[in-house]
């Protein structure tokens, strides 16, 4: 029986082929199969790299035909890893409401794990010893036969639990958000896992090495690189108490304009979500300019229906700000309050004495843009972007657009200027004056 491990980064798809060399027997079919559907090998790290563009299910229907087994795991979030194939039964979906806790996969087989269950090195980690929660006692489960089976797992872990912990007190210590102190953790786990070094042998040209594949596989953008500059400049500053990347330069950020939705497009994804709860959410998301972690984390008590705005509680940067509520989405939301008991959370999550994940607000934004038919290459924070695109062409002053979304400069909010439909988008191509 054969498991393949799947590990879903920002931008790639992993899937490790540790034992197939020192004389170990590689598996040629299997190899051979991922070569002809555009799998990159990575001869020096053993695994072989499939871009995020490339689908999902495109590369876990090649997988699922081919292998008894492929375990999912998604990296940097908080959602748990996956097995799929070992136990034929339907995923069963939640509640009518369709919260998709799990990434709502429509997969034959899958089999949703704590996190101490996500496997990091062979053997299997001994906490391995009692059956999940999640299964039914009717339902044979055998964990020694799972650890019996031929597993092809990351390398080991060389940033280990002592510098992991220091790092996160010391950030913790200075108040980085959560999500900042976890994305530090993981590059700097990634860069000693990759070089499988520990930090105390990583050298400067270790982390060029280290930089330099980031871009070679063309699986991290400028910012990411950026970011893991910025993580391992601070572990090494801060932490290992010896600055060794301090001379190192940073990437070129890219360039890039944000796609918009024009008024049409935003109406079409809106109708095609019948789910009142979540078309609330997609609703505020646009009509009020939120990012995907503020509209999640909104509370009853942060809507103030009688002045017509929102309050954002610490929002990034931790900065609380006002922002409007338009009249229709008020109107909306006396709706959903009539239907929903709402004590809390504006868009409880399970268990109730949390907020939905950003994940499920992002699969409930995909999935209304699929039922749109709308074929840009869009997610969530697209409504924001098309929010003050939207305000900047109905001729709301920039700086009141700043206000609304934010941001500390107006260099960040005039990019947007690049997108409106000004007095530029007026000019008439030549072309169109030829007889």
């Amino acid at each position: 029986m054969k498991v393949v491990y799947l590990y879903c980064e920002s931008n790639v798809i992993r899937i490790p082929f540790y034992k197939y060399e020192n004389g170990i027997k590689r598996d040629e079919e299997l190899f051979s199969l991922f070569c002809k559907n555009n799998g990159i090998w990575d001869a020096k790290n053993q695994q072989f790299l499939f871009p995020r563009n490339s689908g999902d299910n495109f590369i876990r229907g090649i997988v699922s035909k081919n292998v008894s087994i492929y375990v999912l795991v998604r990296e940097n979030t908080s959602l748990p890893p996956e097995i799929h194939g070992f136990l034929e039964r339907p995923w069963k979906k939640e509640t009518a409401d369709h919260e998709i806790s799990q990434y709502e996969i429509s997969q034959k087989s899958c089999l949703p794990l704590k996190r101490s269950f996500m496997p990091t090195a062979l053997p299997l980690p001994s906490t391995l010893s009692s059956v999940p929660a999640s299964v039914p006692p009717s339902i044979p489960f055998s964990i020694k036969s799972l650890l019996e089976q031929e597993f092809y797992p990351r390398p080991p872990e060389k940033f280990d639990a002592y510098w992991q912990e220091k790092l996160e007190d010391s950030m913790r210590a200075v108040k980085y958000s959560s999500r900042t102190v976890q994305a530090y953790l993981y590059y700097n786990r990634l860069i000693c896992r990759t070089l499988q070094k520990p930090p105390e042998k990583i050298r400067p040209p270790d982390i060029t090495q280290f930089l330099a594949g980031m871009e070679k596989n063309r699986a991290f953008s400028a910012s990411s690189i950026n970011l893991a500059i910025s993580a391992v400049k601070y572990f090494y500053k801060s932490v290992y108490l010896d600055n060794i990347v301090k001379d190192q330069r940073r990437p070129h950020s890219d360039k890039k304009i944000p796609m918009i939705l024009d008024t049409t497009e935003i109406l079409k994804i809106l109708g095609a979500e019948k789910n009142l709860k979540h078309l609330l959410l997609l609703v505020l998301a646009y009509s009020s300019g939120l990012r995907v972690s503020e509209v999640v984390a909104l509370k009853k008590e942060h809507i103030d229906q009688n002045r017509k705005v929102i309050y954002v509680d610490q929002g990034k940067g931790r900065k609380d700000r006002l922002t409007v509520l338009s009249e229709r989405a008020n109107l909306l939301l006396n709706r959903y309050y009539g239907i929903n008991k709402i004590n809390v959370w504006l868009f409880p999550g399970k268990p109730q004495n949390n907020h939905l994940s950003i994940r499920s607000a992002q699969y409930i934004f995909d999935r209304a843009v699929e039922k749109a038919n709308i074929v840009k290459k869009v997610s969530i924070h697209s409504l924001r972007h098309s929010f003050a695109t939207h305000l900047l062409e109905n001729g709301t002053d920039i700086r009141y657009i700043q206000a609304l979304l934010g941001h500390t400069s107006l260099r960040t909010t005039e990019r947007y200027t690049h997108v409106a439909r000004g007095n530029i988008l007026n000019i008439k191509s030549p072309f169109d004056g030829i007889c």
